[in-house]
């Protein structure tokens, strides 16, 4: 045989702690058809620095969607299902990089995720710049080996083989048709090179994680063995692989012969929908008979579908697939909403996920079953969802699996009439709804009885929409895009439907109000700057109260939430007042001329505009305008000392109880603004931020210049009576 290597790789992705899906890195490979080998080369690294510490990277391996995983233990939604993720572990201790392998024989070919996280986040909100975190790398490549002449076996035909020795097992496919009801492979003469019975292993269908259903037999010691499979995957290439357990030097020879039931479906043509669809909608076409004609005709239809029933092994009902948006898809039957659902053979239902790009989302499926429907009060409807083929025995064993595939089961009954299935991520494949009425006393009891069932299919991004305590968010690697839940308020879980550690409405209104009237603060220091003449600084210390106050009230996780404009500008407006207002307060404390007081005003306003636009978070955007302040007001407290030869401010009051007090609270407020914030106690610690910065700004004003008079309008309206009073005393003496 022809082995061919292949190679694929992808750029490395920096890892990040885990507190929702966004944070794990996925990598998306795709398989080649005819692999035998594939080996996964994990590389993780991480930096040099003394923060770096020893780490434990996760990663999680999926076949044909990305992994359902769950670090933090949280709870999944109601009604989905759940099979936890293939998953190793890479620690990175004393080394600073780490090679691992990952082989994986007889994968199954198509889409391969692999998603790699760090542990879970501590929480602490850290300000970009004050605190350098350690870089974790990690990349994925794969390497594949496939058989570039594997060899076909054909339905019906008997091909024999040779197994050259026990390191070269033989490899070959076979290819299952639509419709096919089960499949039985049967391995016939199977003998050594010395004559005598060999002892082989075959192993039918190919590894997926996390769940493989390879079919394996062993053959010890018999020239004939065989192996049935219920429901093969339809419309895909079947790998066969045949080892020898014999000696190293020894050949065996076998013959191997496969063939297929086949599934006759009963159902009407697509044509005919179409045109029963159209029919419906523009009303019966000229000719007809009227509604005598019309149920005559539908009776005799009736007795004829009975008759031929038992001859079918299911009952196929049309579905159209409607594109509605990114990994957003709706599924419409063309006979309505409601499908019969008998005892005599399964109602199919066929819904396409096979377009590479519907594995990011949730296939949501509900049933309600019409109660005045059934006939017989015990009966109870049975259902099944399957990928790659349909499950076509639910009388028998009500076992819902296929030959390769584990389905999820439903079951209706008239005390529980309705049903719903999540699959979160589902595979890239046709997946298969298949629906039978069953009877407790046996289905001769339910011959002739017919349930209907209302039949809703979707696919969503995120189920729910999150919910009101969470963001759908519509993530993208490379070409693929996915969807993930991000919580708040202390909700959690796959759908942010966990609220194990959820805040109460009083948590959140308590919470929203911190934050808002905090910030009320700013209105002594509002009030000084204007008794001291300091309109300006007065005006900028209101602007950042006003857009502080509504940012807040905007930014909230829970239900106390009011934006009165974008997010977006409310927390842009709050950023620049807080910087602007930084500004102006330290230019004001270094007495400059005020021409160039204002000057400096509006040009720092500009060049901090410009630098929030290019970053928001970073912490330069606040401490370059604060230290070229700080240098300003000293260069200008020294040249004001020597002119005056004496120290500058030159009262001690000013120094004890003025400006000690306020450097002292812009200490405190930036170290717990920078150390202390954390996503538990943002609401009360970043309250204390607003109430120690608007506060520091109240002591750090310079009182006014000693020209300016103070606001006394009482003297102001003693004087003005003062002078009217002269008035008329002059006026007295005239006369």
């Amino acid at each position: 045989s022809l082995y061919v290597s292949e190679y694929f790789s992808q750029s490395a992705q920096k890892l990040s702690f885990y507190s929702w899906y966004g944070n794990a890195k996925l990598f998306h490979f795709r398989v080649p058809e005819d692999t035998v080998l594939l080996r996964w080369l994990l590389q993780a690294s991480r930096g040099k620095g003394p923060e770096c510490t020893n780490m434990e990277i996760t990663v999680h391996f999926r076949y044909g969607a990305p992994p359902v995983i769950n670090p933090l233990g949280t709870r999944f939604p109601a009604n989905a299902t759940v099979r936890p993720s293939y998953s190793i572990s890479i620690t990175l201790s004393s080394a600073v990089q780490n090679t691992t392998f990952v082989n994986v024989t007889t994968p199954a070919a198509g889409d391969w995720f692999i998603a790699a996280h760090l542990p879970e986040a501590a929480g602490r909100i850290e300000v970009k710049g004050f605190s350098t975190p350690c870089p974790y790398m990690f990349q994925a490549d794969m390497f594949v080996l496939r058989l570039a002449d594997m060899p076909i076996l054909e339905p019906g035909g008997v091909m024999p083989q040779t197994v050259v020795s026990p390191a070269k097992p033989l490899h070959v496919k076979v290819f299952v048709p639509k419709h096919a009801a089960g499949m039985q492979f049967e391995l016939r003469n199977c003998l050594t090179s010395e004559q005598k019975a060999c002892a082989v292993r075959v192993v039918l269908g190919s590894i997926t994680l996390p769940q493989s259903f390879q079919r394996i037999v062993t053959c010890v010691g018999k020239v004939n063995c065989s192996l049935a499979l219920d429901s093969p995957p339809w419309e895909k290439w079947l790998q066969v692989m045949v080892e020898s357990l014999g000696a190293a030097n020894a050949s065996v020879s076998v013959e191997m012969l496969a063939s297929f039931t086949a599934c006759r479906p009963g159902s009407t043509s697509s044509f005919l929908n179409f045109s029963s669809l159209n029919q419906s909608q523009t009303g019966p076409r000229p000719g007809s008979t009227g509604p005598a004609g019309s149920s005559s005709l539908s009776t005799g239809e009736a007795s004829r579908n009975a008759s031929d029933q038992r001859s079918f092994c299911l009952r196929s009902q049309p579905v159209v697939r409607e594109d509605l948006d990114v990994v957003s898809v709706r599924y419409r039957l063309l006979n309505g909403p409601s499908v019969p659902v008998n005892s005599l053979s399964p109602t199919l239902l066929l819904l396409n996920l096979n377009t590479g790009m519907d594995s990011g989302g949730s296939l949501v499926v509900s049933l309600l079953l019409n109660k005045t429907s059934v006939s017989l009060a015990n009966a109870t409807v049975a259902a099944c969802m399957s990928a790659a083929s349909p499950v076509l025995s639910l009388n028998a064993t009500r076992n819902c699996s296929t030959a390769f595939f584990q389905g999820y089961p439903l079951s209706l009954s008239t005390s529980s009439a309705e049903a719903t299935l999540i699959v979160l991520y589902p595979q890239t494949d046709d997946w298969f709804l298949s629906l039978q009425l069953i009877c407790p006393k046996g289905q001769g009891e339910c011959n002739a009885a017919e349930a209907k069932v209302t039949v809703f299919a979707y696919l969503t991004p995120c189920f729910n929409d999150c919910g009101p305590y969470g963001q759908c968010s519509l993530l993208r690697r490379h070409g693929y895009l996915y969807a993930a839940c991000s919580c708040k308020a202390g909700w959690g879980g796959w759908s942010c439907t966990d609220n194990t550690k959820a805040q109460s409405v009083g948590a959140q209104n308590l919470a929203t109000l911190l934050l808002t009237l905090s910030n009320l603060m700013f209105l002594p220091a509002i009030a000084v700057a204007v008794y001291r003449y300091y309109l300006v600084e007065a005006s900028v210390y209101t602007y950042t109260m006003f857009f502080s106050t509504f940012y807040h009230a905007c930014d909230q996780p829970g239900v106390a939430v009011m934006c009165i404009m974008d997010y977006d500008t409310l927390q842009y407006c709050d950023f620049l007042g807080s910087v602007v207002s930084i500004w102006v307060t330290i230019l004001c404390m270094s007495r400059v001329k005020k021409i160039l007081k204002y000057v400096l005003f509006l040009l720092g306003t500009l060049l901090i505009a410009m630098s929030l636009q290019l970053d928001r978070r970073g912490v330069w955007n606040m401490m370059g305008p604060c230290l070229f302040a700080l240098v300003i007001m000293i260069a200008a407290w020294v040249y004001h000392g020597v002119k005056r030869r004496h120290c500058y401010p030159s009262s001690w009051k000013r120094w004890v109880f003025y400006l000690l007090p306020g450097i002292t609270l812009a200490f405190i407020a930036i170290s717990v603004y920078a150390f202390m914030e954390t996503n538990e106690n943002y609401y009360y610690t970043h309250s204390i931020w607003h109430v120690l910065v608007a506060c520091s700004v109240a002591f750090l004003l310079p009182p006014r210049d000693k020209h300016k008079k103070p606001w006394a309008w009482s003297q102001k309206l003693t004087c003005r009576y003062q002078i009217c009073q002269n008035d008329r005393e002059e006026l007295y003496a005239v006369t």
